[in-house]
């Protein structure tokens, strides 16, 4: 079984350094793809609620997940779908947006939440209001110079990139000031998922891994 609890699930992400975010239409293929996560290194999974039955992957795979690692929901929009992943076996709940109703469900579930939000304004709101990490997203447009510019006046914010994120560039964020990143496609190879050829996906996260651990070494 995967750990719980709010505190161990954010220091189990943040020792990891990074988050895979899944979009996939196949949904009997997710049990493959922990497995091969798992192998790589990376030890947390974020099944979006755009996937269809996402509730239903998530109950389906948190009994039987490899030791140590965390199933989470991404794309949560509202305190109801939290509540509903969380019941499912949800260890974390993302979003794209910050909703303080959602940080309270959460909390109440003793469940880490990292809600999403663009500017340093929101992001300090977001904290205050009890968020374990801070999602930046888009962090796309912004790139790790702005998290340099936000923890100088803000470090004791965690905060955490999805969108803009590759196995080249995760690093970059890391030495900026995130405690990890969130990776989609440039992990989750679509195409090797596809055709069942895992091993491209335990070659990638081993190569984000790598990545993160040599920028917390500098």
């Amino acid at each position: 079984m995967a750990q719980t609890g709010r505190a161990a699930t954010v220091s189990a992400i943040e020792a990891c350094g990074a988050v895979a975010v899944i979009r996939m239409k196949e949904p009997e293929k997710l049990r493959a793809v922990v497995d091969a996560l798992a192998e790589g290194g990376v030890r947390a999974l974020e099944v979006t609620m755009t996937v269809p039955r996402a509730i239903q992957m998530i109950e389906a795979l948190a009994p039987s997940l490899p030791e140590g690692f965390l199933i989470g929901a991404g794309t949560v929009l509202d305190p109801e779908t939290a509540r509903l992943a969380m019941l499912a076996g949800a260890n974390f709940v993302v979003s794209p947006i910050f909703r303080p109703e959602t940080i309270a469900i959460c909390h109440r579930y003793d469940v880490a939440v990292m809600p999403g939000c663009f500017t340093p304004t929101e992001i300090l709101t977001a904290w205050e209001a009890g968020a374990d990490v801070v999602k930046v997203f888009p962090a796309t447009s912004l790139g790790p110079g702005f998290f340099k510019d936000v923890r100088g006046p803000l470090p004791q914010i965690k905060l955490m990139p999805t969108g803009g994120v590759s196995l080249d560039n995760a690093g970059d964020w890391i030495r900026a000031g995130a405690v990890a990143v969130g990776v989609g496609t440039a992990l989750l190879d679509t195409k090797a998922i596809a055709a069942g050829d895992y091993g491209v996906i335990t070659a990638n996260a081993r190569r984000l891994v790598a990545s993160v651990t040599a920028a917390r070494r500098r």
